[in-house]
């Protein structure tokens, strides 16, 4: 893998342990060469993980449409931003450019952008690893609901082991870069 996108919240949380995770998934990605791919601000988790990444002597490429310039306050020291038009623009380029996905902790933006590129997976439409990164067991709930859309028949249950689960950088790296694609990318029966 060349390069992962990675979601996150413009917040940092209420848990030191949502920073500190940030901080060690960048640290890991410079130091294994995987380039950063991320929405482009300095603040919350986002900022965290670029800055941990370019002060272990990574590379990072933001992807931040015009309007959230000023709003999600631009990180000034990246080697590469890229403004965009829109958050679908943004979207399409960030997956365009990335090999893999990471959502850490956030909110509905994070949620968002991570459902997308798996919807785009279960379609087949691309052959990506994407994991959460569960930290504190902050996406268990979440994992669960996706258990019980599964058994209810919405989820087919290829499609639910698309979503890679780890509770730190290091397995997370692990799991992608074993990740298989299902080889059925059918989804309506």
């Amino acid at each position: 893998m060349k390069r992962i996108a990675v979601y996150c919240g413009s917040n940092k949380g209420v848990r030191p342990e949502y920073a500190a995770a940030a901080q060690a998934l960048g640290t890991l990605l410079a130091r294994e060469k995987i380039e950063l791919v991320y929405g482009g601000g300095m603040v919350g988790l986002m900022g965290i993980v670029a800055d941990a990444v370019l002060q272990n002597g990574g590379h990072v490429i933001g992807v931040i449409p015009e309007k959230l310039v000023i709003k999600e306050v631009v990180h000034e020291k990246l080697p590469d931003l890229r403004v965009v038009k829109s958050m679908h623009e943004r979207k399409a380029l960030m997956a365009e450019l990335s090999d893999g996905f990471i959502a850490l902790p956030g909110g509905y933006g994070t949620f968002e952008e991570f459902f997308e590129v798996l919807a785009w997976s279960q379609l087949g439409w691309h052959a990506k690893p994407f994991g959460l990164l569960d930290i504190g067991g902050f996406y268990r709930s979440l994992l669960s609901f996706l258990d019980h859309v599964r058994n209810e028949g919405f989820i087919r249950p290829q499609h639910r082991e698309l979503v890679l689960v780890a509770d730190n950088a290091a397995e997370m790296l692990r799991h992608m870069q074993q990740f298989r694609p299902p080889g059925e990318v059918k989804w309506v029966k």
